[in-house]
């Protein structure tokens, strides 16, 4: 499995990372903003995309729609401190398949993560 993993933060990149090594995803690509996801997603191929909400230059809601209308198919988890009901649905009006709240532990990334792998 190829994951995607794009962040503005470091320290998140490193903790999804590492937490998806832990369940023995090795093949992961870093991208720190949602331009850089896009040219990455476009040049290689992906079994699943993990993306930040609030991001630089273009942001996880940005890069989820352009995925959309491009692939329906890939799994995309959005990972953000954009807690609140609105932004929920509308992330998964987006076409995100599942979402998760920061600060959250390796144990709901994994969960989240069975439910659509």
């Amino acid at each position: 499995m190829k994951v995607l993993i794009v962040d503005d933060s470091m320290t998140m990149l490193r903790i999804i990372e590492n937490t998806l090594k832990r369940i023995g995803v090795q093949d992961i690509t870093k991208a720190c903003n949602g331009v850089e996801a896009l040219y990455k997603y476009n040049n290689e191929n992906f079994d699943l995309v993990i993306t930040d909400w609030n991001m630089p230059e273009m942001n996880g809601y940005e890069l989820v729609k352009k995925i959309r209308s491009e692939n329906k198919e890939i799994p995309i988890i959005m990972v953000t401190t954009e807690g609140g009901k609105k932004e929920v649905v509308k992330a998964l009006k987006a076409g995100v398949n599942n979402y998760i709240v920061k600060p959250f532990t390796p144990q709901i990334l994994k969960e989240k993560l069975s439910l659509i792998i």
